[in-house]
């Protein structure tokens, strides 16, 4: 199967025309359960302080000036023109593998293309966080506009996996760790992975992340890893390490392996009120994406 080079992921700005990650209630924060994202960071930045009127959020009255002129007051905000989002690609070894259109790591790079450049193009400051091999993150801070998609693009073309290994134990944790203190309130954070190492560590770094930002997760997924190997003998594993396997004793367990790993992170989605979006290699990105990122009419 054929690795994205940076070609392939500039010219995905001519499919971001017409996208946006502000939607009012965009489709990809709908699916997978119906999972919704509360906005935790208000997106927003202080304007000035008037007389609170009937109507006004409470939770915006200001105590002090209130306190000091005997009268409440209430803060006024307005949106703020670039918001921080942050792509966290979770580039580990063991993406290398596609039984359809595109290896998994491909389907990773090409939703993080796609993304970032619905970013810039809408007034964000694109930042990215990215798992290499030997466990290393590499971090990119928010830039607006084409500064800050293209160093993006080069880092995830320079990073994807280029051969079938053992994923990195702990990446994802690792990755969402040293992003959390980078964090300015109201941040989005759009996570790719295949969540195949979601622990303990990931789960609790993700509830800190999402604590006053907007976080999704993007699940990227390929069919045979569901469905399991089909009837006959297949020589599976990494090089050196190869055993054959009977499609049709093996499934069962293959298939019990998959639910627990959907119910683990189903379940963590649900509890933290994150949207979770499954992307499968079977589909062209600039076909599933597009459907998630325009407003629901």
């Amino acid at each position: 199967m054929i690795l994205p080079e940076l070609d392939e992921l500039l010219a995905l700005r001519g499919a971001a025309h017409g996208l946006s990650l502000h939607a009012r209630r965009p489709v990809l924060a709908r699916l997978q359960g119906a999972h919704r994202s509360a906005a935790r960071g208000r997106g927003l930045e202080f304007e000035e302080v008037r007389l609170y009127a009937p109507g006004d959020d409470v939770r915006s009255i200001d105590w002090r000036v209130t306190a000091r002129r005997g009268q409440p007051h209430t803060k006024l905000f307005r949106e703020e023109r670039e918001r921080p989002v942050w792509l966290l690609a979770d580039l580990h070894s063991g993406l290398f593998f596609g039984s359809r259109r595109q290896l998994k790591s491909a389907l990773l790079l090409r939703a993080a293309a796609l993304l970032g450049w619905v970013a810039a193009l809408g007034g964000d400051r694109l930042g990215a966080v990215i798992t290499q091999p030997e466990g290393e993150v590499r971090i990119l801070p928010p830039r607006g506009r084409e500064a800050g998609v293209l160093p993006v693009l080069e880092a995830l073309v320079e990073a994807q996996p280029r051969a079938p290994g053992t994923p990195d134990s702990g990446s994802l944790g690792l990755a969402l760790t040293r992003l959390q203190p980078l964090l300015q309130p109201g941040s989005l954070v759009l996570v790719l992975s295949d969540f195949s190492d979601l622990d303990s560590v990931a789960e609790t770094a993700l509830a800190g992340a999402s604590l006053h930002n907007d976080c999704r997760l993007l699940w990227v997924t390929d069919p045979l890893e569901s469905s399991g190997l089909p009837d006959g003998r297949f020589r599976v594993g990494l090089p050196g390490r190869l055993w054959w396997l009977e499609g049709e004793r093996s499934r069962p367990a293959w298939q019990q392996a998959w639910a627990a790993r959907e119910a683990r992170l189903g379940a963590l989605a649900t509890r933290l009120n994150l949207p979770l979006t499954r992307l499968a290699t079977r589909d062209a990105v600039t076909d599933s994406l597009p459907l998630l990122l325009r407003e629901a009419g």
